[in-house]
């Protein structure tokens, strides 16, 4: 199953990468207890950790959602033909991610709504596309919302020095400036409604202005929270950041209180880039949670 249905609003899974960033658990979660990796390598792997070379797996996905008549896209993976020269993992992909768009019955000029949750390297690299000599909308007939904490941080005008260094280089003027230059973004701030059922609310920590998408309709209740979780690790020791968050103890506060919700609200908690099933919910255990069952959806048994 590539899809389910919460309430009035269907999601659909589609593919961009899965398989190696090429980091260890020690690099990618630097702090996170040893024990848990070592204790949890029976069901982390081989969706969530490749225990034979100890290194995070991870996925590239799109979140394709249709509500109110609208199709929307959270997030936007990584895209092709990108120069990523600090990110080498990233660096020219050429993949069928708008063949599997295609697949789950869109094309580019379907699309309604593009929500960044925030605009890292691996969230927004499909916002554009080059067309002859120039980087243009992927989806012409889109509004892209960005969190304006976000756009400001990483606008290279700013000249803000982040914890990412030189990693998200290339990534402002390729794949967000030529679409707000195009006039179609929208820089939304404090919170957004999209429609009934779907809001954005700020949750900073990852960067400045990462943001989580709350579903709610009908009894269903969902939370995509893009890079608040890297890992179903994090389900169970949410104190453990990700080396990329520009804020630890904002990141870790933030995981806390998303979590928290979803686990009080019966919520299905859907990360950016989780493999096997995707999502879980969650429930408290003690001061920490643990993950109460998995989505339907089919695990990745291609890699990139």
């Amino acid at each position: 199953m590539d899809h389910i249905t919460l309430g009035n609003v269907t999601i659909t899974r589609v593919w961009e990468y899965f398989g190696s960033v090429e980091m260890t658990p020690d690099t990618f979660f630097p702090g996170s207890p040893k024990e848990v990796w070592n204790d949890g390598a029976s069901w982390l792997a081989p969706h969530f950790l490749d225990s034979e070379n100890n290194v995070v797996n991870s996925a590239i996905q799109t979140w394709l959602l249709r509500s109110e008549g609208r199709t929307i896209l959270v997030d936007t993976g990584v895209g092709n033909h990108k120069d990523r020269p600090y990110a080498p993992v990233w660096n020219r992909l050429e993949t069928g991610f708008l063949a599997g768009l295609a697949r789950a019955g869109v094309e580019p000029e379907d699309v309604d709504i593009v929500i960044n949750t925030h605009l890292h390297i691996d969230h927004v690299g499909w916002n554009t596309y080059l067309k002859g000599r120039q980087w243009v909308p992927t989806f012409p007939n889109a509004t892209y919302l960005m969190p304006k904490d976000d756009f400001d941080f990483w606008n290279p005008e700013n000249d803000h020095k982040p914890l990412l260094g030189r990693g998200n280089q290339n990534v402002f003027e390729d794949s967000v400036a030529p679409v707000h230059r195009a006039g179609q973004t929208l820089l939304w701030e404090n919170s957004h409604r999209i429609d009934a059922g779907l809001r954005l609310d700020p949750a900073p920590g990852h960067t400045p202005g990462s943001s989580v998408l709350t579903l709610t309709s009908g009894t269903d209740r969902a939370v995509f929270v893009g890079d608040m979780l890297h890992s179903p690790v994090q389900i169970l020791e949410p104190d453990s950041n990700s080396c990329f968050c520009e804020d630890p103890a904002g990141a870790r506060a933030t995981r806390r209180k998303v979590l928290g919700w979803a686990a009080d609200n019966n919520a299905l908690v859907i990360p950016a880039h989780l493999g096997g099933h995707g999502a879980a919910e969650v429930t408290r255990e003690g001061d920490k949670f643990a993950i109460k069952g998995w989505a339907p959806f089919a695990p990745y048994t291609e890699q990139a």
